[in-house]
């Protein structure tokens, strides 16, 4: 899609504004990667930092002008020149003109308290300052974005001076001018009606961004209010990343604009890597995936009770507001006590298993399910868990081993401040016992090691499966440390990676369900599967 053919101009800030985020550290890598990324999904603006604030930006813009963008045009971010100094001496407009961009946005300010008491200098000053900006950096061939920092803020105190600096930007040339709702304190009926005022006292040629923060959550009401009201620019960041509550969110604004109000911003198969590029941000920027962000978080398709999915499954409009295949996101059932057959119905067809829900199995496997998760069990979170339950429940299978007995201890040695935690296991394997020990810097650890030696002669593969993540959630906190815990643990043989659980009162046996339920899907993964839709042929 061309640039001329968008009603609506995205503006990204996550490398900038995005990276003020508590907890994010964005490396050179990590920001080249993000460009790149952001360039290929087909973002207008990409502002990439502040140059005259940290050596790293500085070096950033460096390395980026030899990087070749296909769509996405690469901003400089700075503020207007200093109180009292030439513009052409000011090191920060210095910065900006080095960072060697077509764009360039500054901020000034447009609220008359920050002027007095954040720059502590006189509102005309601070006129001059946004004017003498802007002209300058235009006769250096520049495109120049003002943005109008607590602007809303601003009109709300002082509604003439607010104005007032916007009139210099536009006069000074400024080829946007965004109304930032920096504090994000302002409501959506407030947005529309001071947008229409600056519409007023602009005029028709003056064109308009809007920048939100989510300090009251309406982010991204507020960005839509903005383009309803004729704005051209659209700023946000990422999955909404930003110094405190964060930014309006790009990830929700984009499906809103495109396939709510109808605004043509991507082709089909662009906005579907609109999940992807999500999940990828958060990844380079090692946060945890909000599960539930709107439109493409994890399980904002996902269905539980088993009313819901009795409908969707009948018709998905019933409970989902959009197909969550437009925007490369994708509708999961999960299993659990509210379940009811629907669920396990879809859950086998996900895997490629079609089961008749009229039939004992099922229902029998629905039994079992609500009965484990009243346990503690959720099954949502172990798939793998619930397909050897399910293949379990309808095939006749072979267990791969029968247990003895295991035992685990635990030494702390004060002289060395060393903790040696041993396992020892029996086994029945093929009709043979098999006797192993294991150490390690943890019980779990060790009990991991003695179950590999037990099994590894009988079954050499084990050496290609690897625990890749363990984790541990008390439950019922009442009860304090003699609580139940339910351990989940993935597993990984370099293709697949796949999550199993256990729940007891102890977290050596929760840990043992859940590594022994791991390699033995690692194990039989393929008959398991194999078997399972052997079993939903016979059912049709």
């Amino acid at each position: 899609m061309k640039r001329t053919q968008r009603k609506i101009e995205l503006y990204d800030t996550t490398l900038r504004d995005g990276a003020q985020r508590e907890g994010i550290s964005l490396t050179l890598e990590d920001k080249l990667k993000i460009v790149k990324r952001l360039d290929d999904f087909g973002i207008d603006y990409i502002e990439a930092g502040w140059p005259g604030s940290n050596p790293k930006d500085e070096k950033f813009f460096e390395q980026a002008r030899d990087l070749k963008l296909n769509f996405s045009k690469l901003v400089a971010f700075g503020s207007t020149r200093k109180a009292n100094t030439s513009t052409e001496s000011d090191k920060n407009v210095i910065s900006l003109l080095n960072a060697n961009t077509n764009v360039i946005t500054i901020f000034g300010k447009s609220w008359d308290l920050h002027v007095k008491e954040a720059l502590k200098t006189t509102l005309d000053e601070n006129l001059n300052m946004v004017s003498d900006t802007i002209s300058y950096l235009n006769s250096k061939g520049k495109s120049v974005f003002f943005d109008a920092e607590h602007f809303f803020d601003g009109f709300k105190n002082n509604k003439e001076y607010a104005l007032a600096v916007l009139k210099r930007a536009k006069d000074a040339k400024a080829k946007r001018i965004i109304l930032a709702d920096t504090n994000g304190g302002t409501l959506p009926d407030e947005i529309r009606e001071i947008i229409r005022e600056v519409k007023s006292y602009l005029g028709k040629n003056a064109i308009l961004g809007i920048h939100c923060h989510n300090d009251s959550e309406l982010a991204v009401a507020n960005s839509i209010v903005a383009v309803q009201e004729g704005i051209l620019q659209v700023q946000g960041t990422i999955n909404g990343f930003g110094e405190r509550a964060g930014n309006a969110n790009l990830c929700s604004l984009i499906p809103i604009l495109q396939l709510k109000m109808k605004i043509p911003l991507f082709e089909e198969e662009k906005l579907k890597a609109l999940t992807p590029l999500s999940r990828f941000i958060d990844e380079i920027a090692n946060i945890t995936p909000n599960d539930h962000q709107p439109f493409v978080g994890k399980s904002v398709f996902a269905h539980k009770g088993g009313i819901h999915v009795s409908a969707v499954l009948s018709n998905p409009k019933t409970y989902e507001h959009i197909d969550p295949e437009l925007i490369g996101n994708k509708r999961r059932v999960v299993i659990s006590e509210l379940s009811g057959t629907s669920n396990i119905i879809f859950k086998a067809k996900e895997m490629g298993i079609d089961l008749n829900k009229n039939r004992p199995e099922t229902r029998k496997i629905l039994s079992t399910i609500k009965e484990l998760e009243n346990q503690g069990y959720q099954f949502e979170a172990a798939e793998a868990s619930f397909e050897i339950l399910l293949w379990k429940g309808l095939c006749k299978t072979d267990e791969l081993f029968d247990l003895i007995y295991w035992k685990t201890t635990v030494e702390y040695n004060e002289r060395l401040k060393e903790i040696y935690a041993e396992a020892v296991i029996k086994l029945i394997v093929e009709g043979k016992i098999s006797h192993s020990v294991g150490d390690g810097n943890g019980p779990v650890n060790a009990m991991d090691k003695a179950l590999r030696s037990a099994l590894s002669n009988h079954f050499p593969s084990l050496e290609k499966i690897h625990l890749s993540d363990y984790r541990v959630r008390v439950l019922g906190g009442s009860s304090g440390t003699g609580a139940g815990v339910r351990v989940l643990i993935d597993h990984t043989d370099s293709e697949e990676t796949w999550t199993t659980l256990g729940v007891s009162s102890n977290v050596i046996e929760a840990s043992y369900i859940a590594l022994v339920d791991g390699i033995e899907y690692g194990l039989r993964k393929e008959k398991i599967r194999k078997d399972l839709k052997e079993i939903s042929k016979k059912f049709q």
